[in-house]
């Protein structure tokens, strides 16, 4: 049997008016950088990471160049099962010899693909939108060498009456 207990601890700090400084607060704003997001890359330019901008064009660029072929693959089809409807001929010469049916099941097959492709667009387009709020919140977070890690055993009771007693990990971060 495994059992897991987690306890929250907030440690009191008292601060004295000499360790009070007068640091302007952050004019850096998530949402500006959401709403510059609108446009691909504006938000990464606004965090200061423009080294993101090419990625997200680049994967725009790709999923929207397979999302056109497979349309472009889809109305084509179409326009040749139509005919083959209209004329029982294939007006395509690739085509020739194949019946209806199989013109329909290849028209479908392109249709779900464009369809999953205009999916995965949204979700690139949407990628592009969280990472710029995301990092936007992130702007100002503090990652120094004053980050310590402590870790140490201790005997935490387990039952509500305070007859057992568990094992557990105390982790202490100071920063």
């Amino acid at each position: 049997m495994v059992c897991c207990v987690a306890n929250a601890q907030e440690e009191m700090v008292s601060i004295r008016p000499t360790d009070v400084t007068n640091t302007p607060a952050s004019s850096h704003n998530p949402t500006k950088a959401l709403l510059l997001s609108l446009i691909p890359g504006g938000g990464q330019i606004y965090n200061h990471q423009a080294w993101k901008v090419p990625i997200f064009y680049a994967a725009l660029g790709g999923v929207g160049y397979v999302t056109y072929n497979y349309y472009t693959q889809m109305a084509m089809l179409k326009k040749e099962y139509l005919s083959i409807g209209q004329n029982g001929t294939s007006t395509l010469p690739e085509y020739q010899g194949y019946p209806g049916s199989s013109i329909y099941n290849l028209y479908q097959s392109a249709n779900k693909n464009f369809q999953t492709f205009c999916l995965v667009s949204l979700a690139v387009y949407g990628f592009n939108l969280l990472d710029a709020y995301v990092f936007g919140h992130l702007y100002d977070f503090n990652v120094n060498d004053d980050l310590a890690l402590r870790v140490s055993p201790s005997l935490t009771p387990f039952l509500d009456n305070g007859l057992s007693v568990a094992p557990t990990l105390n982790l202490s971060l100071t920063f």
